[in-house]
């Protein structure tokens, strides 16, 4: 079976760049943002209900909805997420659907890579070999941020803000990689990593993800019984 591993981490830790760097290695790579993207794009039913919801103004003059001020209304206000969220549609058979896809289509051999910030929190992890955290430094994280998207510091609190701490998610990744140096020292790194999962997965060795353990227990609190 393809090793499938889940990347995961806050805005600006440097998963995307990992990803890349893994995709360039023969990876197959899907974030989970730009396929939740394509289900609102135009004449789908969820952007006629996001439209309904934040209005015309999210739209801009090409007719497709503008990440960017959509972002700006839904950032750092979770009643305003959870309103977007509900008329995106069924995200998790979107996400997941993908991962039971690759466990058919992908070669033993081949790694498949799902990156998504709340991988964890939404429940992702069931579908994958290994949960992969990847952290960074909050006041380096807002000057990247900054920086890469021309944001000022109350806009890149605003949007760090609103993600779940690295230290909180940790219990259910199987990796924690903290990307606080370089591209170079961040490539060395997963390039490392990489090589003992996948060697591990292909001897039959890997451990049973930690996040099978997380994820039960966050059910029986959910549900509790007795």
């Amino acid at each position: 079976m393809p090793l499938i591993i889940g990347i995961t981490g806050s805005i600006a830790s440097g998963k995307s760049s990992a990803c890349q760097f893994l995709e360039s290695k023969g990876a197959v790579h899907c974030d989970a943002d730009r396929l939740v993207h394509r289900m609102y794009d135009p004449g789908k039913p969820a952007f006629d209900r996001i439209v309904k919801v934040f209005g015309e103004t999210v739209v801009d003059d090409h007719g497709v909805i503008d990440r960017k001020i959509l972002g700006g209304k839904v950032f750092g206000k979770p009643k305003e997420m959870a309103k977007l969220t509900e008329a995106i549609g069924d995200i998790f058979a979107e996400v997941s659907g993908v991962m039971k896809r690759w466990r058919n289509s992908l070669a033993p051999h081949d790694i498949g890579l799902m990156e998504a910030v709340n991988f964890i929190e939404a429940g992702y992890g069931q579908f994958s070999d290994v949960t992969w955290l990847f952290a960074v430094d909050d006041n380096l994280a807002i000057s990247r941020l900054m920086a890469r998207n021309n944001l000022d510091q109350t806009a890149a609190e605003q949007r760090l803000a609103s993600q779940q701490k690295w230290e909180d998610r940790a219990p259910a990744a199987d990796i924690v990689t903290h990307n606080d140096g370089t591209m170079a020292e961040l490539e060395r790194k997963v390039e490392l990593e990489i090589n003992g999962i996948h060697s591990k997965h292909l001897a039959g060795i890997l451990p049973t993800s930690k996040y099978m353990g997380w994820y039960k227990d966050k059910i029986s609190q959910t549900n509790p019984t007795g």
